[in-house]
């Protein structure tokens, strides 16, 4: 009962937001007056207070331009998180555009659309992606191509990392700055996650959105770390390939910090029958 009233409240407040968050972005994009790019980092804080999330940052997004952040994916609500923390664009799959409510809002927030299928078209992309990187937008880039189920790092694809160094051949850049970032959910309602509980927020493969939406803004009080990773400044040289590779290893190791931390005080805790033992710690 309770987390049912939870979530309408919660549901209302989060329509009250589009409602009067939507129309305001749209004018600002269309004018090119007013706070265009920080009005989605707004819609992203309220939302992330809406759906529970408690955010614990680890290092700082890199100040240099251009900068090509390089990022695992768990869920739709990465966007969310990391789109609270910093002003940002994103690059997605063409077919999010084609989503109710979330591809208006992906447009609105001036997302990136990449058709990963063809090939034919990926150093079209990567030239989209380049200009906007050059114009000083920082871009993320879900590099493993689709969403995990929260307790690993998948391969990242290495074609998008091609973006970097059009962006340093078709302008007038000589390097761009690549950061890793590593998001991971680790504790709900102050108790650790595990394997069991990790799908509150996992999104893989074909799971439907709206439960995933459902269950967060009626359970909430999700605790998740996201890591800025030590950067690279890579220039025309630089090979792709490699650079794919050592984001991964990155992005994958700061992961595991935050799994492998929540997972064993887990089990600590539940050997001691008290599963919130050291829970708080380093908060």
């Amino acid at each position: 009962m309770i987390s049912w009233l939870r979530f309408i409240v919660m549901a209302t407040a989060f329509a009250l937001t589009i409602l009067c968050l939507v129309p305001l972005q749209y004018v600002f994009l269309k004018t090119g007056w007013g706070p265009r790019i920080a009005t989605p980092m707004l819609f992203h804080r309220i939302v992330s207070r809406l759906l529970g999330f408690r955010i614990r940052l680890h290092g700082e997004m890199a100040k240099e331009r251009p900068l090509l952040l390089t990022a695992n994916h768990t869920s739709w609500t990465d966007i969310v998180i990391l789109g609270s923390l910093r002003e940002m664009a994103f690059i997605a799959k063409a077919e999010v555009a084609t989503w109710p409510l979330f591809g208006m809002l992906a447009k609105l927030q001036r997302t990136v659309f990449i058709e990963r299928e063809k090939r034919g078209k990926t150093h079209h992309q990567a030239s989209v992606i380049a200009t906007r990187l050059a114009a000083g937008d920082p871009m993320v880039l879900f590099a493993e191509g689709t969403t995990s189920d929260g307790n690993r790092v998948l391969p990242f694809k290495t074609s998008l990392f091609g973006a970097a160094q059009v962006a340093i051949r078709e302008t007038n850049v000589e390097t761009v700055t690549v950061q890793p970032v590593a998001i991971a959910y680790t504790r709900v309602h102050g108790m650790p996650m595990g394997r069991v509980h990790r799908p509150l927020v996992a999104w893989p493969g074909d799971v439907p959105l709206a439960p995933s939406l459902i269950g967060l803004l009626k359970d909430g009080a999700v605790d998740v770390d996201v890591w800025f990773g030590e950067p690279v400044v890579i220039d025309a040289k630089s090979d792709r390939k490699v650079l794919a590779r050592t984001m991964e290893e990155r992005v994958r190791a700061m992961v595991h910090t935050s799994l492998m931390g929540r997972d064993l005080v887990s089990l600590q805790g539940e050997s001691r029958e008290d599963p919130i033992l050291n829970g708080t710690k380093n908060r």
